[in-house]
């Protein structure tokens, strides 16, 4: 049985082997619920379905392929759902492990996603588009660090692990990929209105080559906007200033 490509899911499908085992070896081990977001033609899944992990499970957007899966691999019967897993519920009682070739089109809504399940997702190792892969992994002070590099390190360490080729993929795609660690931290910052936090670091970058003052003056009267900080542009706070700032303009 073969399967078609459909440019509409923003398929591109992994044929070099040394990186898929690349990438599933980036795992952590003692890993005990792995969920797989968009298996596609199973360059992941052939590895990820022989872990020794107690749970195992994926999640795929296109019925065709999860025929495929089925077929060429029987034992994935009761282990793949047909689902978008922006509406999907949480597939494990436990916490778990996210992994995945994700598609470019839907890979920032996935990391939002992970956001709102953070609670429960302990590690994501995951494959973008370089560019975005670089904005999550970005420290303050870099033109790439912005409102995602913030959101996301507040509730998780990233490591850059490597860039993909385009020649690695079929079709290849017009950019290069990159490959990131999210681990959950020990100690997430204690952020008491996480969605006001976002709308805070939102409107702290509107205006990116602007100070702070001109970004949250939407946001926030003049008066709490004199202090010298806000003289400063969004990009050169780190994650723990902008938490700290937040709790002084919204706790105090």
């Amino acid at each position: 049985m073969q399967y078609t490509l459909k440019k509409q899911l923003g398929q591109h499908f992994l044929h070099d082997e040394s990186v898929c085992m690349h990438i599933v070896e980036s795992l952590k081990p003692n890993i005990k619920n792995l969920l797989e977001i968009g298996p596609g033609g199973g360059a992941l899944t052939k590895y990820l379905m022989h872990l020794p992990v107690a749970n195992y499970q994926c999640i795929e957007l296109d019925k065709e392929k999860i025929d495929y899966l089925v077929q060429m691999y029987p034992a994935l019967q009761h282990k793949i759902s047909h689902d978008d897993f922006l509406d999907a519920e949480l597939p494990f009682e436990e916490n778990f492990t996210i992994i995945g070739n994700f598609p470019y089109n839907i890979s920032t809504q996935i990391i939002f996603k992970v956001l709102d399940w953070k609670e429960h997702v302990d590690e994501v190792v995951g494959m973008f588009q370089k560019e975005v892969a670089v904005r999550i992994a970005s420290k303050h002070g870099s033109k790439s660090y912005g409102i995602m590099s913030v959101l996301v390190q507040c509730y998780y360490d990233i490591d850059y692990l490597f860039d993909v080729a385009a020649s690695s993929f079929t079709p290849p795609p017009k950019v290069t990929s990159g490959v990131i660690r999210l681990t959950r931290n020990k100690n997430p910052y204690s952020i008491s209105d996480e969605k006001k936090f976002k709308t805070f670091v939102k409107a702290a970058f509107n205006q990116r080559r602007k100070t702070l003052r001109n970004g949250l003056k939407s946001i926030l009267p003049a008066e709490k906007l004199q202090d010298e900080i806000f003289s400063k542009r969004a990009e050169q706070l780190s994650v723990a200033e902008f938490v700290e700032l937040f709790a002084k303009l919204f706790e105090g």
